[in-house]
């Protein structure tokens, strides 16, 4: 199980990094336009409305300046502004944004962050950014994979926050908050690059693998529910 499970797990890893490489890749093309290196929002807005028709799953698409206010294609100008968000000052500091947890102001969902500046004279001038729902990120895992029942996928970031799981409910907790036995299980888990682990939940031993993602800092996991 272990061999056809690393497999397995490089298949969704895979996928999932993918999607959302693939999103950045985007996001760069249309930074580097003339129309986004602007900062207008009415320059910037077309292209944004056609890569939101494009997305494989729901998000929200937007548009930020330096002082935090941002657009999205549904609503336009935003009553609140990204300030607070964790991530921005990397973006003000011109770097990309792959794999931030956050609860979206504009859909109320629960999204990844995949964003990158639009840089102008050497200095940025905005943000180009997606934030795609983890529940449909899930959902497309589950598509693709087709396990059976009693096999799980899941994905933590560095603060052990369940950024992806087959089970919706389970999303954006920590596996301490669905049984505090599990803190001691994954505190090792979280200094390894991979590995194999065993711990029981809900009176069912489970054993897995996982490994680390360099694309988003998170580790994937694939676990096997013994009967």
């Amino acid at each position: 199980m272990m061999v056809d499970g690393r497999i397995a797990l490089r298949a969704v890893q895979g996928l999932v990094e993918e999607h959302l490489a693939g999103i950045l890749r985007l996001e760069k093309v249309l930074a580097a336009t003339s129309d986004a290196r602007s900062a207008r929002w009415e320059a910037i807005k077309p292209a944004l409305k056609i890569l939101d028709e494009t997305m494989g799953t729901d998000a929200a698409v937007w548009f930020a300046l330096p002082d935090g206010r941002y657009y999205t294609v549904a609503g336009d100008l935003a009553t609140e502004t990204l300030q607070g968000r964790d991530y921005f000052p990397r973006l003000l500091a011109g770097e990309d944004v792959l794999g931030s947890l956050i609860i979206s102001r504009s859909t109320g969902h629960r999204s990844i962050v995949v964003a990158t500046p639009i840089i102008e004279n050497q200095r940025m001038v905005g943000a180009i950014g997606v934030s795609v729902r983890t529940r449909l990120i899930s959902q497309l895992v589950d598509q693709h994979s087709r396990f059976p029942e009693t096999l799980y996928f899941y994905a933590l970031t560095r603060d052990q926050q369940i950024a992806i799981h087959r089970h919706s409910d389970k999303l954006f907790k920590h596996p301490a908050e669905i049984d505090p036995r599990l803190q001691a299980v994954f505190d090792p888990v979280m200094t390894q690059d991979e590995g194999q682990l065993t711990y029981a939940l809900e009176g069912r031993l489970r054993q897995g693998v996982f490994q680390k993602s360099t694309l988003t800092g998170w580790r994937f996991f694939l676990v096997q529910e013994q009967k």
